[in-house]
């Protein structure tokens, strides 16, 4: 029998307590991996963490702030102390904010607390995680980017940062290569997920943009993401990896405009 695909790796994951995060830990524990699944939530990423114990994979829980050097370095040593090794890193935990009304009016803590968590907290997890990543002789790591990266959906500073992960997914790639580790990004569409609680019909107008006619859950992503950090996706890095349901190759608006003008 062939072994699981993650068997004897390790993986580390940010804003894993939920959501995305929360799935792609699951999947990579049910594919053999011991993750430590970390979170600004604490009390969300010891549930993520006991629920992947109860189903019978590894998992430990541990509260980090990526917005904190020392939390993160203290982070990426707790995964090596309690698992002997590093192999995958998936910077997932992001901030955002809603935009002012007037992009004049926007405000500066708020523009800086997003780009501060969600392009610099991965920018921090990678240099902490890195020369483990090394020594596993296998390492990757994967952002998860976003569509607002590629195309305007709105979020000035959300976008911005995202777009900013990507570049950095690249410019680490090119760094990291040499070195035997792959970077990789998965750019998620719309996603279920607990930021979009109570917004049901928003989800359901959103839904008719999509060519494949459903926003995604969690579980595509971390689909995208399991493959990304595989063997299976051994000469694959510096790449965004769309899993937006065709949102940026296809413009279903436009077209449903065009057939219902006809």
């Amino acid at each position: 029998m062939t072994p699981p695909r993650f068997d004897g790796y390790a993986a580390l994951l940010t804003g894993a307590g939920q959501g995305i995060g929360a799935a792609t830990a699951r999947r990579l524990a049910s594919e053999g991996a011991a993750v430590l699944v970390t979170d600004l939530d604490a009390d969300r990423a010891a549930r993520t963490a006991a629920a992947i114990r109860e189903a019978g994979g590894t998992a430990e829980s541990l509260a980090c702030d990526v917005g904190s050097r020392e939390a993160v370095e203290a982070t990426v040593a707790h995964a090596v102390t309690a698992f002997g090794r590093l192999d995958v890193l998936v910077n997932n935990a992001y901030a955002n904010h809603d935009d002012a009304a007037l992009f004049e009016d926007e405000d500066d803590d708020s523009w800086a607390h997003t780009l501060d968590i969600t392009l610099s907290g991965p920018y921090r997890c990678s240099r902490a995680a890195l020369p483990h990543l090394v020594d596993s002789g296998r390492g990757a790591i994967v952002n998860i980017g976003s569509v607002n990266g590629e195309q305007d959906f709105g979020g000035h500073a959300y976008s911005a940062a995202k777009s900013g992960l990507a570049s950095l997914t690249r410019t680490l790639a090119g760094h990291a290569g040499p070195r035997g580790v792959r970077v990789n990004l998965v750019a998620p569409g719309t996603i279920r997920t607990e930021a979009w609680a109570g917004r049901d019909e928003a989800l359901k107008r959103a839904s008719g943009l999509y060519p494949l006619g459903r926003i995604g859950e969690p579980e595509d992503i971390a689909s995208a993401v399991a493959f990304l950090a595989s063997a299976d996706a051994a000469w694959i890095t510096g790449t965004t990896l769309r899993v937006d349901g065709g949102l940026l190759g296809v413009n279903t608006g436009f077209r449903k405009a065009m057939r219902d003008s006809a």
